[in-house]
C-alpha cells in the first residue's frame, strides 16, 4: 500500500510539472510582436510584385522576372508577416521571397523550413536563405549543412554560430549601429562567432537604425534608439544586398 501511495504521489507530481512547464510555455509563446499596418499594406500585391498567402504557412512574394530565389526566417517571438516590407522590396530587384512562419514564432522549431520551398519551387535555380536575429542563426545553421543547395545566406542583426569559412557561400551580414539586442553581452563570445564568417562575407552597419527595425512590428524591448524611419532602413539593406550581389556576378 505504501508503495503505491508513494508511486500515485510520484506521477501526480510529474503530472504536475508538465502542466506548469506548458502553461509557462503557453504564456510566453503567446507574448509576441505583432506585424504592423505598413507590414499588412505590404502583403498586398502591386503592378511589379504578385503576394499570395499559402495555407497561412508562407507568403510568396513573385517579381515580374524572378531572378534568384530567398527564403526567410523570421526573428524569434516577431509575427512572419511583420517582415513582409522588407520581401517586397527584395522581390523589386528581382527575388523570389517566400516568408516562412515558425511554430510559436521561434525559427529554432523548424531549422529545415526552406527545404520544403525549394522542394516545391524548382523553377528557381539559385537559392539563398536567411533572416533576422534567432532567425538568422537557424538560417544560418540550415545553410552550414545545405551548402549544396544555396548560394547565399543574408544575416540581419544576427551571427552564425556554425563555422562557415569553407562554406563557398555568399554572405551578407547586416545591422544597424543603434542595435542594442544583437550585441552579445560577452564581446568575447562574439568575436568567436564572428570568427565563423569568411572575411569575404559582405557586411555594413546602417547608421541610425536599429534591431526592430528590420521587421514592421514597433519597438522591441531593450533595443536602442533608431534616428531613422523603418522605411530608410529597409532601403539601405535591400540596396547594400542588391549592389553587393552585382559585384559578385562581375
Amino acid at each position: 500500500m505504501k508503495k503505491n501511495k508513494k508511486l500515485k504521489m510520484f506521477l501526480i507530481s510529474i503530472l504536475c510539472l508538465i502542466l506548469v512547464c506548458c502553461t509557462a510555455f503557453g504564456i510566453y509563446v503567446s507574448d509576441y510582436y505583432r506585424a504592423n499596418d505598413a507590414a499588412l499594406a505590404a502583403t498586398f500585391s502591386d503592378s511589379a510584385v504578385t503576394v499570395i498567402q499559402k495555407n497561412d504557412d508562407c507568403i510568396v512574394f513573385t517579381p515580374e522576372k524572378p531572378e534568384r530565389g530567398f527564403v526567410f526566417y523570421p526573428g524569434g517571438k516577431v509575427e512572419f508577416s511583420a517582415y513582409a516590407p522588407l520581401m517586397k522590396e527584395l522581390a523589386r530587384e528581382g527575388f523570389f521571397c517566400v516568408l516562412v512562419k515558425m511554430p510559436f514564432n521561434l525559427a529554432v522549431f523548424d531549422v529545415n523550413a526552406a527545404d520544403d520551398v525549394i522542394a516545391e519551387y524548382t523553377n528557381i535555380d539559385e537559392w539563398y536563405v536567411g533572416g533576422h536575429s534567432l532567425g538568422g542563426a537557424m538560417a544560418a545553421s540550415y545553410a552550414s549543412k545545405n551548402t549544396d543547395k544555396l548560394e547565399g545566406l543574408v544575416l540581419l542583426g544576427a551571427y552564425s554560430t556554425e563555422d562557415l569559412n569553407d562554406s563557398g557561400l555568399t554572405i551578407f551580414e547586416i545591422h544597424a549601429s543603434e542595435d542594442e539586442i544583437w550585441m552579445p553581452d560577452d564581446i568575447e563570445k562574439y568575436k568567436e562567432y564572428k570568427g565563423n564568417l569568411p572575411n569575404e562575407t559582405f557586411n555594413i552597419s546602417i547608421e541610425g537604425g536599429c534591431h526592430a527595425y528590420f521587421g514592421s512590428y514597433g519597438e522591441q524591448k531593450g533595443d536602442g534608439k533608431p534616428w531613422i524611419k523603418p522605411e530608410e532602413q529597409v532601403r539601405q539593406t535591400v540596396e547594400f544586398i542588391s549592389e553587393s550581389l552585382e559585384k559578385v556576378e562581375e
